[in-house]
């Protein structure tokens, strides 16, 4: 069955740095648009950073600079590594899969991300 498994989510100080991992199976990866997500508390849930089938990626502009969105095709996973954490960037982040020309948007269950002093 489909599974995304995110990984790596922690508490950090400010200025500190996590590498956000989520590996996929049971779907073809290597032609799935890969994004990250996160949502705070009382707040939606906004796009962080996507990565296409070609490699391009795009940001949210609060991150841009700061995170980096990668894709291993050969271990099926998709990362992000995070630097220069601000309080503002916890959230509990998710992974999402989708491909709409195979019709299927797809989550994982989130990891937390917590930014504290």
């Amino acid at each position: 069955q489909v599974q995304l498994v995110e990984s790596g989510g922690g508490l950090v100080q400010p200025g500190g740095s996590l590498r956000l991992s989520c590996a996929a199976s049971g779907f073809t990866f290597s032609t799935s648009i890969m994004r990250w997500y996160r949502q705070a508390p009382g707040k939606e849930r906004e796009l962080v950073a996507g990565i296409t089938v070609t490699y391009s990626t795009n940001y949210k502009n609060s991150v841009k600079g700061r995170f980096t969105i990668s894709r291993d095709n050969a271990k099926n996973t998709v990362y992000l590594q995070m630097n220069s954490l601000k309080p503002e960037d916890a959230a509990v982040y998710y992974c999402d899969a989708l491909s709409p020309y195979y019709g299927y948007d797809y989550w994982g269950q989130g990891t937390q991300v917590t930014v504290s002093s």
